[in-house]
């Protein structure tokens, strides 16, 4: 607040600020004498999200000092009549307290523009009458059944749990071995009460080694836990929540501490709720490990359900009631763009959310909006992956027939077409009941298609390793969508260690497993033949599985060095300025001054134009080295 009132007194024409500091300065007596010469000038105020933070006393009090005023305000969600919360002040509506709209780009807008992703909605729980009753099926809103006790069984929390661990993966196209994950989760339950219960599950299914999830949450400890809670004006500079605890409160804090503890456990860190910095730190700390996909699950109530951007979270599963503003902000943390994996947004419904969804999505943008905003029925994705199977299997009936592709007007066909397919199974695999059952095409088939498409994509990145015009340069072979499940190499060995003093018959088997899986996986394919030479040399000298590692390790170390000191001699190249290229691309994985590094590299000396050609070739075979050599390999 002081730097606030000291940028007012210099004069300062653009601030940015919030609205608690912006409520200290004009109502604090120490700022009276710089504030009070202001409160006639003419100032502009624009507030960001205003259907959250401009509908109490203080939104009135900043109105009522800057008398000379004009005000804009900025949200996906205004306040209608429909969705408008009754407080102290009444119903109010953004347009009260803002004016006519000026402009709208809604949701549907976005969704066109690409700016931000569709919604895939699956409800989740249904509940069956006792056997004496005259109904063979209810759903949880029917009013003769005590809502309250279902909604809160233990049963049912302990189902919902499973079913989120038996999907969490799918979900976030995360395969379970690596330590990166592709995407996260955002859980949002209806009181802390329910939130214990639910993270007790978690905590104890990860120690009887059910999952390895790792869960955390947070949640307001105050006295009236069940208010909508902001992000934003949630944490105060002056914020005491110790002396005036209710004894329900208190003991939400008690937990919330120990959770913090399993979280400083998780992460090697010191926060507590005991002191407000240390808490407000933790709340940062979460939203910065969300965002780097080091929380697989984020249990919460309100917080975090609005305001709150992490573009790899792609999942949101609810078992609260959402409606209107409340159930659009929460949707919305789910469809921020990523990438061509990242298809749109999921949410997993535990209640019966259908009425609310088409409201709120009616209110906001309008009634016929459903098929713009959310994804169709699984049985639709189903119908066009096998129609666009058909078009594939018109130009290539087998894998091998695409090896007999006469031109690359033809290759460019199988790659559109695949790559439809691709896009297709993306969407499909984050349904919970996808299976290669219901195509038309076996899974392994899948696969082998999948690798003839990346033999083309190797084959281009070559050809224009050569110079040569390919008319496939212009084809976007959409490599992100290849990399749907991440496998590593340290999985790769876990699969090699089986292979150790087995039966020839199942040796055969699971060697050819890992090929499919080296030929299938973008990252993996540059170390294919590398890997499969180890398996050939090594494998047979070896007593124990347990010495896979080291074994691999000293072999790649030795072939590392071998195609360092190939390519340093063949290219008369500086081996110690070579490295120091490699280093530097590794620390920034950029290429910015790649060129004139390798330059200074060169030992022999050649006319520019030549020497700019010989860069630009080294520079591929550096990559090379890289790709294959040096990353995804360190231990």
């Amino acid at each position: 607040t002081k730097a606030l009132v000291k940028q007012f007194g210099d004069d300062t024409k653009l601030l940015v600020t919030t609205i608690q500091k912006l409520n200290n300065a004009i109502g604090s007596s120490r700022y009276e004498d710089t504030m009070q010469n202001l409160s006639d000038k003419r100032i502009v105020f624009i507030f960001d999200e205003c259907h959250r933070s401009q509908f109490g006393e203080t939104h009135n009090r900043i109105k009522k000092f800057f008398t000379n005023n004009q005000m804009f305000g900025f949200t996906g969600t205004p306040i209608f009549v429909d969705n408008a919360i009754k407080n102290e002040l009444g119903k109010r509506t953004t347009k009260e307290l803002f004016g006519d709209c000026l402009h709208k780009y809604v949701i549907t807008d976005a969704i066109k523009d690409d700016t931000v992703l569709k919604f895939s909605i699956e409800y989740v729980g249904k509940y069956k009458q006792s056997k004496t009753s005259s109904l063979n099926f209810v759903d949880i809103e029917v009013e003769a059944i005590d809502k309250k006790e279902l909604l809160e069984s233990d049963d049912r929390l302990n189902k919902i749990t499973d079913y989120i661990i038996a999907n969490h993966n799918r979900k976030t196209h995360n395969d379970g071995a690596g330590e990166i994950k592709n995407f996260t989760g955002l859980f949002c339950v209806s009181s802390v009460d329910i939130l214990k219960k639910y993270y007790e599950l978690f905590k104890t299914k990860k120690q009887e080694g059910k999952h390895n999830l790792n869960i955390a949450t947070i949640f307001s400890y105050n006295a009236n836990e069940e208010i909508e809670e902001d992000d934003y004006t949630f944490f105060d500079e002056d914020m005491n929540a110790v002396d005036s605890l209710t004894k329900e409160s208190k003991d939400s804090r008690d937990s919330l501490e120990e959770y913090i503890q399993d979280y400083n456990k998780m992460f090697s860190c010191e926060y507590t709720t005991k002191d407000s910095k240390s808490f407000y730190n933790y709340y940062n700390d979460i939203a910065r490990r969300v965002k780097n996909r080091e929380i697989d699950i984020l249990l919460v109530v309100n917080m975090f359900l609005t305001g709150f951007d992490s573009k790899p979270l792609n999942t949101l599963y609810v078992d609260k009631n959402l409606r209107y503003h409340r159930l659009i902000q929460a949707y919305s943390r789910t469809n921020r763009v990523l990438n061509k994996k990242k298809s749109h947004g999921n949410i997993i419904s535990f209640r019966n959310l259908k009425m609310a969804t088409d409201d709120a999505i009616a209110l906001f943008s309008n009634k016929e909006a459903n098929d713009i905003i959310l994804m169709r029925p699984y049985e639709d994705y189903i119908g066009q992956f096998n129609e666009a199977l058909k078009t594939l299997l018109e130009l290539t009936p087998t894998v091998s027939s695409v090896d007999d592709l006469e031109s690359e007007v033809d290759e460019e066909q199988f790659v559109k077409a695949f790559r439809e397919l691709m896009r297709l199974k993306n969407s499909l695999g984050c349904f919970s009941d996808f299976s290669f059952n219901d195509l038309e095409i076996s899974e392994q088939d899948f696969e082998d298609y999948k690798s003839k498409y990346l033999d083309i994509y190797d084959k281009v990145r070559n050809d224009n390793a050569k110079d040569k015009e390919s008319i496939l340069n212009d084809v976007d072979f959409e490599i992100e969508l290849v990399h749907r499940d991440e496998i590593t190499l340290y999985y790769i060995l876990s699969l090699i260690k089986q292979l150790v003093k087995i039966d020839s018959k199942v040796y055969a088997k699971k060697r050819k497993a890992i090929t499919n899986l080296l030929s299938g996986d973008v990252n993996l394919r540059s170390k294919k033949e590398l890997i499969e030479k180890f398996i050939d040399d090594t494998l047979a000298n070896l007593e124990d599985g347990e010495e896979i590692e080291e074994a691999f390790q000293s072999y790649w170390g030795e072939e590392k060095l071998k195609a360092f000191n190939k390519l340093c001699e063949k290219e008369n190249l500086d081996k110690s300025k070579i490295q120091s290229v490699i280093d530097e691309y590794l620390f920034s994985n950029q290429i910015i001054s790649f060129n004139e590094q390798i330059d200074k590299a060169l030992l022999v000396r050649e006319t520019f134009l030549k020497r700019r050609k010989t860069v630009d070739r080294i520079k591929e075979k550096v990559l090379t080295f890289i790709e294959t050599y040096v990353e995804g390999i360190a231990a």
